[in-house]
């Protein structure tokens, strides 16, 4: 990801799309003769999605940390300019 992206975006850029793949993704797997059931899939897809869902807010909340710490950087970088003058 790109420093300059808005933070609001990180924990959104992955949408339900990307849900829609992975539950198809199970339905094929498991037509194709997979031993383990749906409900088992489904639950572990779930689980996965809130997992991913954590980690991107997490992203995000560091992300804007960087921006800020980047924000103080600058600010501080013109005063010492502004003091050496």
């Amino acid at each position: 990801s790109t420093a300059n992206a808005p933070e609001d975006d990180a924990p959104n850029r992955y949408s339900r799309t990307d849900r829609t793949t992975y539950g198809r993704y199970s339905r094929d797997s498991n037509s194709s003769g997979s031993s383990v059931p749906s409900n088992a899939l489904e639950k572990r897809i779930e689980e996965l999605e809130r997992e991913l869902a954590k980690e991107r807010q997490e992203n995000a909340r560091l992300m804007k940390m960087t921006q800020d710490k980047e924000e103080l950087i600058g600010k501080l970088k013109e005063e010492i300019d502004l003091l050496n003058r």
